[in-house]
């Protein structure tokens, strides 16, 4: 965090080139107004009328004219830089437009305009990054915070790995008191946004391949559901004691991940598709010296783990959580023992919910109790199927979604995801695939995203090698194109002429493996 002095004048007379007297003098509407144009039509702006009037009004604006001394000094002082690095850049207009926000959210805390004015790589950091994604605009201008990322270049594009991203959280969190619960989730938060910001930087100048990208979000979540976890944890125990069996310090629970958490295809807008899960016989009380029955501590550590997660501060909210996948649905308990799951599974989950299992993954919690998901997993998917009466229930749910959620007429357009020969006819593909071959090929079961479920298939003779690397790079064109669009603020959704090869053999093996 940037500390603001107590006393500090800007010194005007800091000596500057021509060019940027010109952009002060611009800045301050002191320059006749044909030659003010004449300034920004050289600079590459292609709609300098319009600059002109959106620089003035946020010069007479309130919020700037009625900024302390210090304060309006330091942005007199930024913007002939920032008007000077847009110049440099290929769409001044949009950069401009994007920027500005972010200027007017620091207009209360000018230690911020006083980082970009004296770091100018920073300034270009920011320039770069807010023209190429309106995503990474809005985060910083929503928290100012993320503009000291700006100032180390060489991790700003370089994202953590999983171990890494780990001792970082570590290392801030030990930082702070135990009992502050809310520093801890602040800076819980702040750590989520710094790391994401490293991610999309790294996408945007392309030095992360796609599956990279969505690895290094999911190691993201995978880090701060660990961290979440032992603090519901802590906190209930301290409060009630454990159950019999279990250690205070050492969470007998499970975080299942399911979607695209399960499949580690994380997007930059993602929620957080959970299951809870625990190993206990549910009889009994808590420990502690305000004890609780066993079911309803594990369903406190749920909700608390939910609350953690979702809680909305100045530095925002971790992640939106879905838990319609839990067994029985919204209708079902929030925490489920790992016996009742299983019975679950076995006797009264739909195909749907066998599809979904595909796609699920433990991500945090106790080792144990996750080889003993992993077994129970590979047991439920791995059974003998009847593939007439599973190919039908699987292309009636594949119906049903294009019913509501496809594109409704032919046409130029085409939803990445959920047109027909799109991303969820490859996930449908794969899941009916483990479904009815695991049983034989075991191998099906090791992994649960579909780039490695498609090599599985390929590997042991289920599809030929040329076909299953026509998916794969259907769906990586998929993929790649629905996280330019979140970066970019766009639809996922593209010109069907460019992806109709990808559409084709998508559609072919489709027919082959599913039509009735």
């Amino acid at each position: 965090m940037i500390a603001e002095p107590e006393d500090e004048v800007e010194n005007e007379s800091d000596e500057q080139t021509p060019g940027l007297e010109q952009w002060r003098l611009l800045w301050r509407g002191e320059l006749e107004q044909d030659e003010a144009l004449e300034r920004l039509e050289e600079a590459g702006f292609k709609a300098p009328d319009k600059t002109l009037t959106q620089l003035s009004r946020l010069y007479h604006s309130r919020q700037v004219q009625s900024m302390q001394r210090i304060g309006f000094e330091r942005l007199d002082a930024l913007m002939p830089l920032l008007l000077d690095a847009l110049a440099d850049n290929d769409t001044p207009d949009t950069a401009l437009l994007r920027v500005q926000p972010l200027i007017e959210s620091v207009l209360r805390r000018t230690a911020y305009l006083a980082l970009l004015r004296e770091n100018p790589h920073a300034l270009e950091h920011l320039m770069r990054l807010c023209a190429a994604s309106p995503w990474i605009a809005e985060q910083l201008a929503r928290y100012p915070i993320l503009l000291d990322e700006l100032l180390t270049p060489d991790t700003l594009y370089t994202p953590a790995d999983k171990a890494r991203l780990a001792d970082e959280l570590r290392q801030a969190l030990n930082r702070l008191p135990e009992d502050d619960e809310e520093a801890q989730l602040e800076a819980l938060r702040v750590f989520k946004h710094a790391q994401m910001l490293h991610v999309a930087a790294s996408d945007i100048v392309g030095t992360r391949h796609l599956m990279k990208v969505s690895d290094y979000l999911t190691y993201i979540a995978e880090v701060i559901l660990d961290a979440v976890l032992a603090m519901a944890w802590k906190h209930l125990a301290a409060k009630h004691g454990v159950p019999s069996g279990c250690d205070s310090r050492e969470p007998a629970f499970l975080i299942v991940g399911y979607g695209k958490l399960g499949g580690i295809e994380l997007g930059y807008g993602s929620d957080l598709d959970l299951v809870f899960l625990h190993d206990s016989d549910g009889q009994g009380t808590t420990d502690g010296p305000r004890p609780i029955d066993t079911p309803v501590f594990f369903t406190r550590l749920g909700q608390r783990i939910i609350h953690l997660l979702t809680a909305v501060t100045p530095a925002g909210s971790l992640y939106e959580v879905d838990m319609r996948l839990r067994p029985s649905g919204n209708s079902g308990l929030l925490v489920t023992s790992l016996a009742a799951f299983a019975d679950y599974q076995r006797q009264n989950a739909w195909t749907w919910e066998h599809q979904a299992l595909v796609r699920a993954r433990v991500v945090a919690g106790s080792a144990s109790l996750a080889s003993n998901f992993d077994q129970l997993r590979g047991d439920i998917l791995g059974g003998k199927r009847d593939t007439t009466a599973l190919r039908e229930e699987v292309v009636n749910m594949r119906q049903k979604m294009r019913d509501h959620l496809a594109t409704k007429s032919e046409g130029d357009s085409f939803n990445l995801k959920h047109d027909a020969g799109g991303m969820v006819d490859i996930e449908f593909l794969c899941q009916y695939a483990v479904l009815a071959l695991a049983n034989q090929t075991p191998s099906l079961l090791t992994y649960s995203d579909n780039i490695r479920i498609l090599e599985a298939l390929a590997e042991s003779g289920h599809l030929p090698e040329e076909e299953a690397e026509q998916l794969r790079d259907a769906y990586l064109a998929y993929r790649s194109a629905t996280h330019r669009a979140a970066l970019t603020g766009d639809k996922a959704v593209g010109f069907a002429a460019d992806y109709a090869d990808h559409r084709s053999i998508v559609t072919a093996l489709w027919q082959r493996f599913l039509a009735p």
